[in-house]
């Protein structure tokens, strides 16, 4: 398995709305299950810091934007699909390269069966 990264997030909400609270939990069970410890997680309130989104160009909230590792990512709305979020962040596709890479050279290094070899 690849070294863990740190992850650099930003999560865009308005307000107490429903969706900007279902974002906030769903990310946060996916930090504590996935990321164990190895990020930072800034949530900006663009009713409260409407420059903020501004300047990073946001249009519509929740937005989660993933800044480092690169490239910059962003995924818009509640966040309810998991596996949506995963791939986003790069944590399914890495996953997935680990575990397709394993199997790969488990195949590379199978020896072949004595029946097999016998025909």
């Amino acid at each position: 398995m690849s070294p863990r990264k740190t992850y650099i997030l930003k999560l865009y909400v308005a307000g107490n709305t429903p969706n900007s609270m279902r974002a906030l939990k769903t990310l946060r069970n996916i930090l504590e299950t996935e990321f164990k410890g190895v990020y930072a997680l800034k949530v900006i309130d663009v009713l409260k810091n409407p420059q903020l989104a501004e300047e990073d160009k946001i249009l519509a909230t929740p937005t989660l934007s993933k800044i480092l590792p690169p490239p910059v990512r962003r995924i818009i709305g509640d966040l309810s699909d998991r596996e949506r979020v995963l791939i986003g962040l790069d944590l399914l596709y890495d996953e997935l390269v680990d575990n397709d890479l394993s199997s790969s050279l488990m195949d590379a290094l199978e020896v072949p069966d004595i029946a097999e070899a016998d025909s």
